[in-house]
């Protein structure tokens, strides 16, 4: 599913133009790539986020660059660790025939019994990068752990001929793991290192 973002065509890359546009609530942005030559534009910042509820952070956008409707994907992008703002944003124009490499969000499915009987999950890895293209690409990459034991893994050797995507990490390339839970005597070791750290920090501190 696409969505259409209009743009407008930015002429200025002055550190002080674009705090204010950000102010403004717009997001300066470069789009390039297939029969696309890199151009400067801005788009508001709530068409932006609006349109990434409804497609996913992969899903494909029409671009509307000085008239002219184009197919991107969000290829990067730079936020507000704190407010959440997009600072700013690249384009990727593409051909809708051809396959493109992108990044897939884990989505784990089912209750994990290992996990159940106290094990700890753990996720190596949040994403999966298949080959796919720009009109199949999945929202999220979902992996069903509702056999999975304490001790036991899932990693890309696992799933590969399972799945309809062409994955392109590696067979060793982690995904999910459920670790035995700590005894007594590794909390109580935990404990004892951390405080050991956190008295020589007021050492040193106090010292200094």
């Amino acid at each position: 599913m696409s969505t259409t973002i209009q743009s407008e065509m930015r002429t200025t890359a002055k550190q002080s133009t674009l705090t204010e546009l950000r102010k403004s609530g717009i997001v300066p942005a470069v789009v390039y790539g297939y029969n696309t030559e890199a151009t400067t534009i801005s788009v508001k910042e709530r068409d932006l986020l609006n349109t990434l509820r409804v497609t996913g952070r992969n899903g494909v956008i029409k671009l509307n660059v000085d008239g002219k409707a184009i197919n991107v994907v969000l290829n990067d992008y730079q936020s507000d660790a704190l407010k959440g703002h997009i600072h700013h944003a690249d384009f990727l124009a593409i051909n809708m025939t051809e396959e493109l490499e992108v990044d897939v969000p884990v989505n784990l499915l089912g209750d994990s019994p290992g996990e159940k009987e106290g094990g700890i999950l753990q996720q190596p890895n949040r994403e999966v990068k298949v080959k796919v293209k720009p009109s199949e690409i999945p929202e999220t990459f979902d992996i069903d752990i509702s056999q999975l034991q304490i001790g036991e893994t899932i990693t890309i050797a696992d799933i590969r001929d399972k799945s309809q995507y062409e994955i392109l990490n590696d067979d060793d390339y982690g995904l999910v793991l459920i670790s035995a839970p700590r005894t007594q005597a590794e909390m109580d070791e935990l404990e004892s290192e951390v405080s050991e750290t956190s008295t020589a920090t007021d050492e040193d501190q106090a010292e200094a």
